[in-house]
């Protein structure tokens, strides 16, 4: 029975890492961060996965135990002492044919993204997953009308961070 229950755990996981790995870029700015935040929620989400009852899809169930435990961790990190990542001053050689317009644009949306408060980025991360408001409401635990309504504030938030 164990068994079963860890070949079954393991094919979901495998089958939505990704979703994981989102939440992790999301809450993380570095590889180290990255990989110990993707750890801390694939052991969280093997502890829940027992209570598991399959009233909702795998995937929300999933981003609902991701998002709650990097909120958690987030938290408790913002009492630790702020340091400067190695990402941010590394050098990068840049090819002369190479656009990097996209990816400019969506480093300068992480960077207004992870301005805002750990609910805010959790309702962004699932709106930019292209969840519907019901899915979003489900899984962030309010009303479809209170995920739109804090969407449609988070979106003005997100016009002032990036047009001063």
């Amino acid at each position: 029975m164990k068994n079963e229950l860890e070949q079954n755990f393991v094919k979901q996981l495998e089958q939505h890492q990704n979703i994981i790995h989102k939440v992790c870029r999301l809450y993380t700015n570095n590889y180290d961060a990255h990989n110990d935040l993707f750890q801390e929620i694939t052991i969280q989400l093997w502890k829940a996965y027992p209570k598991f009852r399959g009233d909702s899809k795998f995937s929300t169930w999933m981003y609902r135990v991701a998002l709650n435990t990097a909120i958690t961790l987030y938290r408790k990190s913002k009492r630790t002492i702020n340091t400067q990542d190695y990402d941010g001053v590394a050098f990068k050689m840049k090819s002369e044919d190479y656009d990097d317009t996209e990816e400019q644009q969506l480093k300068i949306l992480y960077k207004a993204v992870h301005q805002l408060n750990d609910i805010e980025k959790a309702l962004v991360f699932l709106y930019l997953e292209d969840k519907d408001y019901r899915e979003i409401s489900e899984t962030m635990g309010i009303s479809e009308v209170n995920a739109r309504v804090k969407m449609n504030r988070i979106k003005k938030k997100l016009r002032t961070i990036l047009n001063p």
